[in-house]
């Protein structure tokens, strides 16, 4: 007999595993999906991972305060990104300001 779901899944966790599977494998995207976890979601909202460049992380941030706090935080945030990522691969984090653009 074959064992089945009484119940079934979320759609988010089929979602999660395609978004997963289709994510570009490059370290820029690997930081991306590990960060929320690293950072947590306060600072998640007001900072993203947005480039990469032999192994420096591009940080922008909402505001200056955001890029200079986070730029304090940086040697706990990548120990944490490379423990996420099995390895050292973040080396610097460079953070700034970019705050959203205003539209006419």
């Amino acid at each position: 007999m074959t064992p089945y779901r009484r119940s079934p899944r979320a759609l988010s966790f089929a979602v999660g595993h395609l978004r997963d599977d289709l994510a570009p494998q490059t370290l820029l995207a690997t930081v991306q999906r590990a960060w929320p976890q690293a950072v947590g979601a306060a600072i998640a909202d007001e900072a993203q991972p947005t480039a990469e460049r032999a192994g420096v992380v591009t940080v922008s941030c909402s505001a200056s305060v955001w890029a200079h706090e986070l730029d304090l935080m940086a040697p706990a945030i990548i120990e944490r990104l490379n423990g996420l990522l099995g390895g050292p691969r973040v080396a610097r984090l460079r953070c700034v300001a970019t705050p959203p653009r205003h539209r006419p």
